[in-house]
């Protein structure tokens, strides 16, 4: 019986987030210390089996009530399942066959739950990889992102933009621009302008993260996009100040600038905290890292943070520091 085993790994939005859903730009960095596996096998019948993160058993009604408040109730089957008929839409719309096999399915992940780490869109990538291989069909990257995106946007109605999604589809450092101007939509999806940079460019990163400070990110997209969506003049000013932020960011790694870049991944923390309420936990957690002489932003929405080292002595002083406040540091592996 032939295993099909995909993967999908984790990232950390260096510059420009949130702006991918409001056509700003974008700079992302994949890291491979976590990520989200799905194994597939011929069955004789189409099977979604549970995995340990689709719980049941609580130790007590405050744990129930933490896990759904972060989770919803349906875990990581939800995602599968939406795939699963998101693929095969799009196969059928488009005019692609697909054979009369049936499949078991089952994920795993150890990416941090519900922290800004994009684990709930590496487990739809890795299943769309997994589709793919089983079925023997081709869809370019650039769609593969957006087919991803409609997944949780469309289906399953989970705000978000485009940036995890290319980043896990493309891996290594991907600059992203999604103006208008650099977007076209092919086979019914909006695809941006996505370029694969040297990761060699980068300054030496970190990543650091609370488990307990982690919160669904619809509670930062949400009211985000209501006000953008009402011309409010503060989120439409930003969204393009981030989308210049990206620029610039790109320019000093051409020219080897880490200084610079450091400084505006500061700056880009600084715009968005202008414009979103933001969680104490997580202020918290960019000011002692900023405490450490190094810099520190939001690498997505909710408990994770990432910023550029200065010197390598840098980081003991970060690790001591952010486990003080229960967090958890690590250097991020961006190439296999």
């Amino acid at each position: 019986m032939e295993l099909i085993r995909r993967r999908a790994y984790a990232r950390a939005g260096l510059i420009g987030n949130p702006s991918d859903g409001y056509h700003g730009r974008t700079l992302s960095v994949i890291v491979r210390n976590y990520f989200a596996q799905v194994v597939l096998y011929e069955w004789d019948e189409l099977e979604i089996v549970l995995s340990q993160d689709d719980r049941s058993r609580f130790r007590s009604i405050n744990e129930l009530h933490h896990d759904v408040e972060l989770h919803g109730y349906y875990g990581g089957v939800r995602l599968v399942k939406a795939t699963i008929k998101c693929f095969a839409g799009y196969c059928y719309r488009t005019g692609r066959t697909l054979h009369d096999r049936n499949f078991s399915i089952r994920y795993e992940s150890n990416i941090p739950r519900a922290v800004g780490l994009a684990g709930s869109s590496a487990i739809i990538v890795a299943t769309l990889r997994a589709l793919l291989d089983f079925y023997q069909v081709e869809i370019p990257p650039r769609v593969l992102a957006s087919l991803a995106l409609h997944v949780e946007n469309s289906e399953l109605g989970i705000a978000g933009g485009l940036q995890d999604r290319v980043i896990q589809v493309y891996e290594g450092l991907v600059s992203m621009n999604f103006a208008e101007a650099h977007c076209e939509t092919i086979d019914g999806f909006e695809c941006g302008t996505y370029e694969s940079l040297n990761p060699a460019l980068l300054p030496p990163l970190y990543v650091a993260f609370s488990r307990e400070a982690g919160e669904p990110t619809e509670l930062t997209h949400a009211p985000l996009r209501a006000r953008y969506n009402r011309g409010d003049a503060a989120v439409v000013s930003a969204m393009k100040q981030f989308a210049e932020l990206t620029d610039a960011a790109c320019d000093a790694l051409q020219t080897g600038n880490h200084a610079e870049f450091s400084r505006l991944m500061d700056e880009n923390y600084d715009l968005r905290a202008s414009i979103c309420d933001l969680s104490p936990t997580h202020i918290q957690m960019i000011e002692t890292a900023r405490s450490c002489g190094v810099s520190a932003k939001f690498a997505g929405s909710g408990g994770a943070i990432v910023g550029s080292l200065n010197a390598e002595s840098d980081f003991q002083t970060l690790q001591a520091a952010m486990k003080q406040i229960d967090c958890e540091v690590f250097r991020p592996k961006i190439l296999p």
